[in-house]
């Protein structure tokens, strides 16, 4: 029986000893590690880290060991969890991209006694911040660094504790994973077994189309629950997981590893389509023709309303003619892509789904293990617009106020040392999470706003954010936007064009568009397309919801830049206060700058 993550790769190890379970690039040549060698390599390196001095006699989690893990994606990270379970330790996952003053801060609330890091470029951007924890008594690297110890140095001939391996239950703390913090201090999330092994479990339904055998894709964090669940479900189903080098060679990837799902973030989904849609402004003639002629017909797609026999037999010449070299982009095998963290543009949905690229959008929480609902990979279990059915054995119900508020095996057991928010989050075993959502058809979750992200402007009427900028990003020419507004007599926006096209658009239209972005967005050609766009999609919102003013931005926000989190949504309050100057000149009387319209 499966009550501990571990235990899936135990089972998994002695049912298919030699089947492939983890493989990355090594040398530029791809290396597979079988079910056995992975469950073998976790026992050692947890007999390792034992005689590093972890003492796990009592199990709360106040006094299991902190262990911290500052890595990439990699078949290590996956060893390195289940030899810390083992361990009786907790596993503290951090970002690689967070700043140092941040990586000092949680391992110091945390009290982590040992870290381990993935490179010598890690360990140089964190030496000095890991120099400030009195508490780290260990750095362990996955490559060779000088003065660190190598994790395979660590892999002794020994097996882990039978007393503490029985003294772990499903209520032991499995980990401790910080929020990327949009706004103050990182809250550390505490999850246990039973709540990341329920999501397992109550997930793998959704997952009927992992065959045995498959592959995955593995690119966004494992340092994120989403990822780092979704993985136990592909270990579990018998699906192979493979690592992507880095978010640059993804193509790649996908076309050498052939994976039949992977997961992803909307963001990179935008940045998907916006290549396809690139080549295909690119076309001339009858190919041209054709491709729009294809995605006109996506566009279009519903999977309760067929459309009628003459649509159906277009799309069917379209999958042939066109989607079919969108499938053999990704490797010509993808089922399905999981898509969370925030809202699908629905068009995306119906595009990629029309192309037999069926996209599983879910919803869920660090806090919820994470997955709380998702539209299943059947027909009948999807609906474009919401985040799908809830999850079997997760109940969920909306508040008078229109917040979702969860129930269920998979919710946290708190926030570390943070008993005040506990209190908050948690009332009479209902996690709050925050979000405002309401059924469709009567089963199927959907999300209007977040509650904090609402607000009031001078006149006192709300205003849903979100919906807004999911709706405008379906432009081609805007890559990213944040409405702004509150306290104010209007609606406004920050917006990023989509570079490319708007230099494209602007070249098929005689321009010569200069190559320099501030340049760029200083013309009145350019404030004049996207004005374009704003008018197109303003009279589907409500007067005050409309956006009447908004500034043009010359570079896209990153996660180094500071305006996007780890998982890629945007930091509102940093984003303002680093445009607070362009703001400010949206609501001047009187005044125009030469970036606004």
């Amino acid at each position: 029986m499966i009550n501990r993550l571990f235990d899936i790769v135990a089972q998994r190890s002695a049912d298919e000893p030699d089947a492939v379970m983890l493989a990355a690039k090594e040398n530029g040549e791809w290396r597979s590690y079988t079910c056995h060698g992975v469950w073998q390599a976790a026992e050692q390196f947890c007999g390792g880290l034992t005689q590093l001095g972890i003492s796990n006699k009592r199990l709360e989690p106040e006094y299991q060991e902190k262990i911290a893990i500052i890595s990439p994606n990699r078949p290590e990270w996956i060893i390195s969890d289940l030899a810390v379970q083992m361990c009786g330790a907790v596993l503290t996952p951090i970002y690689p991209t967070i700043s140092p003053q941040e990586i000092s801060f949680i391992l110091n609330e945390a009290q982590v006694s040992k870290v381990i890091i993935a490179n010598n470029e890690l360990y140089l951007r964190f030496r000095d911040a890991l120099k400030q924890v009195p508490t780290v008594q260990h750095l362990i690297s996955f490559d060779k660094i000088e003065g660190v110890l190598h994790w395979k140095d660590l892999l002794r001939d020994t097996r882990p504790d039978p007393e503490v391996l029985q003294r772990i239950t499903e209520n032991t703390l499995a980990t401790i994973i910080y929020t990327s913090g949009t706004t103050g201090d990182p809250k550390g999330v505490m999850l246990t077994h039973k709540n990341i092994v329920s999501n397992v479990q109550d997930s793998m339904p959704e997952f009927c189309f992992a065959e045995k055998g498959g592959r995955a894709l593995s690119f966004l964090p494992l340092n994120h629950i989403f990822e780092r669940m979704v993985s136990y479900i592909y270990l579990q189903a018998g699906v192979a997981i493979y690592y992507a080098e880095s978010m640059d060679t993804i193509g790649d990837n996908l076309k050498e590893v052939k994976p039949i799902v992977f997961t992803t973030v909307p963001r990179l989904l935008e940045k998907v389509y916006e290549k396809i849609l690139a080549k295909g402004l690119e076309l001339k003639g009858i190919k041209r023709a054709l491709f729009f002629w294809a995605l006109n017909l996506g566009f279009r797609y519903d999977n309760v309303k067929s459309g009628g026999w003459w649509y159906q037999m277009q799309l069917r010449l379209a999958n042939n003619l066109i989607f079919s070299k969108w499938r053999e982009a990704l490797g010509g095998r993808v089922k399905a892509i999981v898509t969370g963290s925030a809202a699908c543009q629905e068009r995306l949905i119906r595009i990629f789904t029309a192309a037999r690229i069926i996209i599983m959008e879910g919803y869920g929480l660090t806090e919820t293990s994470p997955v709380i609902s998702v539209n299943q990979f059947a027909s009948e279990g999807r609906r474009i617009g919401t985040i799908g059915p809830v999850l079997r054995n997760v109940e969920v119900k909306i508040a008078e106020d229109g917040e979702i508020l969860v129930r269920g095996a998979n919710i946290t057991a708190g926030y570390y040392k943070r008993p005040e928010l506990t209190r908050e989050a948690l009332k009479e075993g209902w996690f709050h999470t925050g979000d405002i959502g309401e059924w469709v058809e009567g089963r199927f979750l959907k999300i209007t706003d977040r509650k904090k992200e609402i607000f009031k402007t001078s006149g006192g009427k709300y205003v849903a954010p979100q919906v807004i900028e999911n709706k405008m990003k379906e432009s081609v020419f805007i890559e990213q936007i944040m409405i702004v507004g509150p306290g104010r007599k209007f609606v406004s926006a920050l917006i990023v064009p989509a570079f490319t096209h708007v230099r494209k658009y602007l070249s098929d239209h005689g321009l010569q568009p200069p190559a320099d972005n501030a340049a760029l967005i200083a013309l009145p050609q350019a404030q004049d397309l996207i004005q374009k766009q704003i008018d197109k999609f303003n009279p589907q919102f409500s007067h005050v919801e409309q956006v009447k003013k908004f500034a043009l931005l010359p570079a896209e926000w990153t996660v180094d830049s500071g305006e996007l989190t780890p998982s890629l949504k945007i930091k509102r309050k940093q984003i303002e206060q680093k445009y607070k100057d362009q703001i400010e000149s949206l609501y001047a009387d009187g005044q125009a700058a030469s970036s606004l319209r």
